[in-house]
């Protein structure tokens, strides 16, 4: 248990120190826009209770605003994140299966069953953070053009980052 809560902790300071230093500042014409930082949430253990994913969540996002003074935003798309990993979770992931899978990664869930949950969940992410940021359906194509492309650039990120920390695939 206390390997666990050591591996989240150094995820959550490498990603958000990634994040805040490194993918801030990049991007394409404010067109694609990385937030890597959502991997966090994205393999936190399947047994972590809904409370506690949502206040991590919440916090996590809110650790982002403090940085990119978004004043909530990404607060709120996180929880709303944590929301959609439930649902997908329960909706994927057999019960029975919780003691042999310990979280959702690429190594131990398979490439086609995590690609569909990171895509999911970054597009369910970003949807809410551009449009809240929008904040009005007058620039709808531009918005979900900009959730689209930074929800690809999110996700080969996050293909990258588990393809260098791959464990084999154990079950």
């Amino acid at each position: 248990m206390g390997r666990v809560i050591l591996v989240n902790l150094i995820r959550f300071i490498v990603l958000i120190f990634l994040q805040v230093f490194l993918l801030k500042n990049m991007g394409y014409y404010n067109l694609a826009v990385p937030f890597l930082y959502i991997l966090f949430i994205l393999l936190l253990p399947f047994k972590i209770p809904n409370g506690l994913l949502f206040l991590l969540a919440f916090f996590t996002g809110l650790t982002v605003d403090v940085f990119y003074d978004t004043l909530g935003l990404n607060a709120a798309a996180c929880s709303v994140l944590a929301f959609v990993r439930i649902i997908f979770i329960s909706l994927t992931v057999q019960r029975d299966g919780f003691d042999n899978e310990p979280d959702p990664s690429l190594g131990i869930m398979g490439f086609r069953w995590f690609i569909f949950y990171a895509i999911i969940l970054t597009f369910s992410h970003h949807l809410i953070l551009f449009t809240f940021e929008t904040f009005s359906f007058y620039e709808f194509g531009y918005t979900l053009l900009r959730v689209i492309f930074s929800s690809l650039f999110t996700v080969i990120l996050m293909l990258l980052a588990e393809f260098i920390f791959f464990r084999k695939k154990m079950r």
